[in-house]
């Protein structure tokens, strides 16, 4: 299964995302537990290139991929913006870091897959879940 598709960098294209992952979640049967995960890290990877890659430029849009084969779900999330270093962003977990409003993003993405990567512009997300069906 492969699924290929753009939004523009509007907030309210959120609904969209959802609803593909919803029709996957259904055609593949993933479980309750890795239907969480995927929801908000795809969520959370769309959010933030909407937001801070794309600047909400309602001209610029986002890539999204989704492909599953052999029981691993890879989720990629592109942004027309200039991308970011990831390992710049201050560890949300640190005491002087715990009441900002913005930097959890990627933390909660890191969490909720098995593997994260960025490619090296930084403005391309790669997600990874295993074994979603068991």
């Amino acid at each position: 299964m492969n699924k290929k598709f753009k939004i523009e960098s509007k907030i309210s294209n959120l609904r969209i995302v959802e609803k593909t992952i919803d029709e996957i979640s259904n055609e593949i049967g993933f479980n309750q537990v890795h239907y969480g995960k995927i929801l908000v890290s795809t969520m959370e990877a769309v959010n933030n290139a909407i937001i801070h890659g794309n600047k909400e430029d309602e001209f610029k849009y986002v890539e999204i991929e989704i492909s599953y084969k052999k029981n691993i779900l890879t989720i990629s999330v592109m942004d027309e913006g200039l991308g970011f270093k990831p390992m710049n962003i201050p560890d949300p977990t640190k005491p002087e870091n715990i009441e900002n409003l913005h930097g959890r993003g990627v933390f909660l993405m890191s969490k909720l897959a098995d593997k994260i990567k960025f490619n090296k512009t930084g403005n391309k997300v790669i997600m990874y879940f295993n074994d979603i069906k068991t």
